[in-house]
C-alpha cells in the first residue's frame, strides 16, 4: 500500500535543554536534538524492525519535553505492521488514548490504527475503529477490504467495494487486487466483470498488478479466454502476470497450455520465480510429463533458486506422482528445513509405489526429528494398509489415532472406514461410521463407496434413505455410488431408474455418472445401451474423457460393431488429439481385432505414441485371436528390445496363440521361460492353456501328469478339455472318472452335461447319454443356443440378434421369406 500522507500544522514549542549535558557533545544539534531529527531516527529504527529502540527514543523525547507529533506514533505503528507486532501496537494505542484527543482524534492516527489492526488480522478491533472514523478514506477502506479477503470473508470484502463506490471513494490499484482475489475465491465471474469494467473506466488497466489480479480472478473463475485477453493486453508483463495466468491454466486442468506459457515466458527473457517453477512442476505431475518436470527442475538449479519448502515440496510432489521415488529421495535429503508437510509427501510417495516398509521407516525417522504425526500422516499410513489389505497394520494405526485423540477427525474417520472396506471388513467400517458423532457428507459417501464396491445394493439403499431422514441431502457423488452398487449387483433396470430419479431430483449427472452407467451396461452384457448412454451424454453437453472412450470402445468390441468403433476412433482424432493415452490406444487395438479388422489394429499399434506393456499385450492377443502365431511370437520376443518385461497377461496371450495354432513345442518353450528367464510363477490359467493344448493334440497322459504336478486344484475347463480328448481315444473309464469330477465342480453348468453326453455318444454308451439328458431336464438346465448378430448401416434399430429357433424378431416373416428363397435357389 502507498504510504499514508501526514498533513499537520507545525506547532512550535520551546525545546528544553538537558540539565546535565554531556561533555562529549560538541555541537548544538547534539546538545539540543530537534523533533525532526528524532522522527527520522524513529522512522529508521522502525523500518529495521527495532521497535523497542524506537520506543526508547520516544520515552527520551518525553523526558526532554520535546514535541511528540502524531507522525511519530504513526511511524511506530507502521513498524508494528512490518513486524506484525500486535502486542506492542496495542501499547502504542493505549499511550495515544492516554495523551488525549489531540492524538486520538487525529485523522492520520485514526487511519493508521485501522491499518495496523487490519494488517495484524484483528478484524473485530479494526471494524470497531473503522465505524468510528469521521473520515473514511481509500487507505482505511483498503485495510478493511484486505483483512476480510485474507481471513476468508470475501462477500464482506465485495460489499465494502460496493459501499466505497456508493460513497464516491474510488478504489485504487491497491484495493482492486483484493477485490479481484475475493471474486476469484467466490468464483463470482459476473461480479468480476463489473470490477473489470471499473478498472477500464478508472484507467487502472495499465497497472501490471491490477491486470495480473484480473487474470488471476478470471483463471479462478474458469474463464480462461478472458484471462488470456487481459494478459495479452498488459503492456509490460512482469513475472507476477505470467504466474497468474500459468496458475489459472493448471487449476483448470490445462496443463499443456501452462507448460507452453512457461516456454513463452523464457523466450521473452523473464526470470522465473519459485512460484513459476512450482506451478510448472504441478502441471507436469498432473499430465505425467516426466521430461517437462525434469526440465523445470533444471531451470530452478540454473537460475539459482533456493531449495526452500515451497520449491522442495513441489519437486517432491512431482517426483512422487510420476513414480521417480529415487529422485524424490535425493530432493528430500538436500532440503535443509523439513516440516511435517515435507515428511508427509515422501511417506505418501512410498505408499503410492507400494513401498510400505519404507514408509513406516520414514515415519520412525520423523519421530526421531521430534515431529508429531498429523492427520495427513495417519491417513497416508491408513491408505497404505488399504493398498496392501493389511488389516492388522490398519488396526494398529487406528489404535494410535484413538490413543492420541484423533478419532474425532472426520477425514481420518473416512480413511479408517475406507481401509476396513478395502480389507473386506464392511462390518468394522460400519462400526467406525456409527461411532463418529459428527457425520458430514464425505463420511456418508465413504460408507456408500464401501457398499458400492462390494455390490451391497440393499445396504446402500437403506443408507441412502437413512441419510436423508437425518437431514443430509445426497450430492451427485452419493447418487453415483448408489447407481454403482446396483450395477455391481446386476440390477440394471433399477440402476437406470435411479439415474432418472437423480435427474428429476434436480441433480445433473456429471461425467462420472454417465461413465458409470456406460461401464455398468458393458459389464452386464448391455453394450448396445452403453453406446446409447454415450450419445445421450454428448447431447447433454458433456465431453467424454479417456475412460469413457475406452468403455465405449469395449462396448463396440463386444458388439463386434466395426461401424461404431470407427465412429469413436474418428471422434478421438477430432477431439482428443492431445489426450491419446495408453488405455485408448490399447482399446483401439482390441476393438479393431475383435471387430474383424486386424490390419487396422496393426496400423494403430504401428503409430503408437507409447511403448507400454498393455499395448503390446493387446496386439499379441489380437494375433492369437486370428491364429497368427508367427507374428505373436515375434512381438513377444521384441519386448526385451524395448525394455519391457512380460507379465502374466502377456504369457496368457502367447500361449493362447500357440493353442490356436496347436504348436506344443513353442508353448512349452514359453512356459519354461516364465520361470527360468522372467522369474514369473505360472498361474492356473497358464496351466489350463497347456492342458488344453496337450489334450487337443491327443496327449492325454501328458496333460494328466501336468495336472498332477501343478500346485493348483484343476478347474472345470481343464477337465472339459480332458473329456473332449477322451472322445478321440475311446477311454471310457477315464471319461467316467472325469465326468464325476466335472459335475462336482460345476453342477449347474449345462455345457458340462453336453460335453459328457457327447463323449458317451462317441463311445456308443447311449444309456449314459439319456441319463445326462434326464439329469439336465430334472435340474431345469438347457443348452445355451448359439447366437449371431449383425448391424445394418443406416438403420436406427441398432444391432440385430439371432438365436436358433427364435421367432421374436420384429421382421421374422420377411427374414423367413428370404431364407426360403435362398434355400430354393440352393436346391
Amino acid at each position: 500500500m502507498a504510504s499514508l500522507p501526514f498533513n499537520t500544522i507545525p506547532i512550535n514549542l520551546p525545546f528544553s535543554v538537558s540539565t546535565k549535558p554531556s561533555s562529549k557533545h560538541h555541537d548544538d544539534q547534539a546538545l539540543n536534538p530537534s523533533s525532526s531529527s528524532y522522527f527520522h531516527r524513529v522512522s529508521s529504527l522502525c523500518k529495521n524492525g527495532e521497535i523497542k529502540e524506537a520506543l526508547s527514543l520516544v520515552t527520551e523525547m518525553d523526558f526532554r519535553n520535546l514535541r511528540i507529533g502524531p507522525e511519530i506514533y504513526g511511524e511506530i505503528l507502521q513498524g508494528c505492521v512490518y513486524e506484525r507486532d500486535l502486542c506492542t501496537g496495542k501499547q502504542i494505542h493505549a499511550r495515544i488514548l492516554k495523551n488525549g484527543d489531540f492524538y486520538a482524534k487525529n485523522e492520520y492516527i485514526e487511519t493508521k490504527l485501522v491499518i495496523f489492526y487490519a494488517k495484524c488480522d484483528a478484524l473485530e478491533i479494526a471494524e470497531v475503529l473503522f465505524t468510528k472514523l469521521r473520515v473514511r478514506n481509500v487507505f482505511s477502506w483498503a485495510a478493511i477490504i484486505g483483512v476480510k479477503c485474507r481471513i476468508g470473508l470475501c462477500e464482506g470484502a465485495l460489499m465494502g467495494f460496493v459501499e466505497m463506490l456508493e460513497n464516491e471513494i474510488f478504489p485504487d490499484n491497491f484495493v482492486v487486487p483484493n477485490v479481484c482475489k475475493a471474486c476469484g475465491a467466490l468464483q463470482w465471474s459476473r461480479f468480476g466483470r463489473g470490477v473489470h469494467g471499473y478498472v477500464v473506466k478508472a484507467g487502472l488497466e495499465d497497472s501490471v498488478f491490477v491486470a495480473s489480479s484480473l487474470a488471476d480472478m478470471y483463471g479462478k473463475c474458469g474463464v480462461l479466454d478472458d484471462a488470456r485477453k487481459v494478459f495479452d493486453e498488459i503492456p509490460e508483463r512482469n513475472v507476477v502476470a505470467w504466474n497468474a495466468l500459468m496458475v489459472g491454466y493448471v487449476q483448470n486442468g490445462m496443463n499443456e497450455e501452462a507448460i507452453r506459457l512457461f516456454s513463452d515466458m523464457r523466450k521473452e527473457g523473464v526470470e522465473p520465480t519459485r512460484v513459476t517453477v512450482s506451478t510448472c512442476l504441478s502441471a507436469s505431475a498432473n499430465m505425467g510429463g516426466i521430461e517437462e518436470g525434469k526440465q523445470s527442475h533444471a531451470i530452478a538449479i540454473v537460475n539459482g533458486l533456493e531449495l526452500d519448502n515451497i520449491l522442495g515440496t513441489s519437486l517432491l510432489n512431482f517426483y512422487c506422482k510420476v513414480g521417480l521415488i529415487e529422485y524424490a529421495e535425493m530432493v528430500f535429503d538436500r532440503m535443509v528445513d523439513k516440516d511435517v508437510v515435507t515428511w508427509n509427501l515422501i511417506i505418501s510417495g512410498y505408499v503410492q509405489q507400494g513401498l510400505v516398509e519404507d514408509a513406516i521407516y520414514m515415519c520412525q525417522l520423523m519421530r526421531l526429528e521430534n515431529l508429531k504425526y498429523d492427520c495427513v500422516t495417519l491417513a497416508t499410513l491408513m491408505s497404505a494398509a488399504a493398498r496392501t489389505q493389511n488389516l492388522k497394520f490398519g488396526k494398529e494405526v487406528q489404535c494410535y489415532c484413538i490413543r492420541h485423540s484423533f478419532e474425532s477427525d472426520i477425514v481420518l474417520a473416512s480413511t479408517v472406514m475406507d481401509m476396513y472396506a478395502k480389507c473386506g471388513s464392511i462390518v468394522d467400517a460400519k462400526k467406525v461410521f456409527d461411532s463418529t458423532v459428527e457425520k458430514d457428507l464425505i463420511l456418508w459417501n465413504t460408507l456408500h463407496a464401501a457398499y458400492a464396491e462390494s455390490g451391497l445394493s440393499g445396504e446402500a439403499l437403506r443408507l441412502f434413505y437413512g441419510m436423508q431422514l437425518e437431514g443430509v441431502p445426497p450430492n451427485v457423488i452419493t447418487w453415483n455410488l448408489i447407481i454403482l452398487s446396483l450395477l455391481r449387483n446386476g440390477e440394471v433396470n433399477e440402476a437406470k431408474e435411479m439415474f432418472l430419479q437423480m435427474q428429476s431430483s434436480g441433480i445433473s449427472p456429471n461425467l462420472i455418472s454417465w461413465t458409470t452407467m456406460m461401464n455398468g451396461m458393458v459389464q452386464n452384457g448391455c453394450s448396445e445401451e452403453a453406446i446409447l448412454f454415450l450419445r445421450r451424454m454428448q447431447e447433454s453437453g458433456l465431453r467424454p474423457n479417456a475412460f469413457s472412450i475406452t468403455v465405449a470402445l469395449s462396448a463396440s468390441a463386444n458388439l463386434a460393431s466395426l461401424h461404431i468403433g470407427r465412429s469413436i476412433h474418428g471422434y478421438i482424432i477430432r477431439n482428443l488429439q492431445h489426450s491419446f493415452s495408453v488405455s485408448i490406444e490399447t482399446s483401439l487395438v482390441d476393438m479393431y481385432a475383435k471387430c474383424g479388422d486386424i490390419n487396422k489394429a496393426e496400423k494403430v499399434f504401428g503409430s503408437k505414441l507409447y511403448s507400454e506393456l498393455p499395448l503390446y499385450n493387446a496386439m499379441i492377443s489380437a494375433y492369437a485371436l486370428y491364429g497368427n502365431l508367427k507374428e505373436a511370437i515375434a512381438l513377444y520376443r521384441s519386448l526385451e528390445g524395448v525394455g519391457l518385461k512380460p507379465d502374466n497377461i502377456t504369457i496368457t496371450n502367447v500361449l493362447s496363440a500357440c493353442n490356436h495354432a496347436g504348436d506344443i513345442n513353442q508353448a512349452f518353450e514359453i512356459f519354461t521361460d516364465m520361470v527360468s528367464k522372467h522369474s514369473t510363477k505360472p498361474c492356473l490359467e497358464h496351466y489350463g492353456l497347456m492342458v488344453d493344448l496337450l489334450a487337443s493334440a491327443g496327449e492325454t497322459d501328458k496333460a494328466l501328469r501336468l495336472i498332477e504336478e501343478m500346485p493348483y486344484k484343476p478347474d472345470a475347463r481343464m477337465i472339459q478339455s480332458l473329456v473332449a480328448s477322451c472322445n478321440k481315444q475311446h477311454k471310457t473309464e477315464l471319461v467316467d472318472y472325469l465326468s464325476k469330477q466335472l459335475l462336482e465342480s460345476e453342477p449347474e453348468n449345462s455345457g458340462n452335461y453336453v460335453t459328457i453326453a457327447n463323449a458317451y455318444a462317441v463311445e456308443g454308451s447311449w444309456d449314459e447319454v439319456v441319463k445326462m439328458r434326464e439329469i439336465m431336464k430334472a435340474k431345469g438346465l438347457k443348452k445355451k443356443p448359439g447366437c449371431s448378430w449383425i448391424q445394418i448401416k443406416g438403420e436406427e434399430e441398432g444391432v440385430h440378434v439371432f438365436v436358433a429357433n427364435d421367432k421374436t424378431h420384429i421382421r421374422i416373416n420377411e427374414i423367413q421369406r428370404i431364407l426360403a428363397l435362398l434355400l430354393y435357389d440352393m436346391c
